[in-house]
């Protein structure tokens, strides 16, 4: 009873059923099912567009580039606060914000943040 179970759990995962047969449809069906039920977040693979970018480090301070959205609906007065938690979140060592500048558009919108850092 259980060498018959083995060599059918044997078979299945080695897809060894002729095409057309029940056993290949069921196995067809399987793999559809999952591939179109399993919620969208179930593996966290998804792309994530850069929301903070070094662009460039000279004489001993790195510029970086940072998103609009991270900045919204924090009150000037903490954004600096926010901005160095976020930019040592990413360069994942302490840091002294030196300067932080938004970046305007033609139609004065902001359209993300220039920050000089320090060690």
């Amino acid at each position: 009873m259980a060498g018959q179970f083995w060599r059918r759990a044997g078979r299945f995962i080695l897809w060894d059923y002729p095409r057309g047969g029940w056993q290949y449809d069921l196995m067809v069906g399987l793999i559809l099912a999952f591939i179109f039920l399993t919620p969208r977040g179930f593996f966290r693979d998804q792309p994530r567009p850069a929301t903070i970018m070094l662009l460039e480090g000279h004489e001993g301070s790195d510029v970086l580039w940072l998103a609009p959205n991270l900045l919204q609906g924090v009150p000037e007065a903490g954004k600096r606060a926010r901005a160095t938690v976020l930019i040592e979140g990413k360069l994942r060592r302490k840091i002294e914000l030196v300067r932080l500048d938004p970046l305007m558009d033609a139609e004065s919108e902001i359209t993300g943040y220039m920050a000089l850092v320090k060690p």
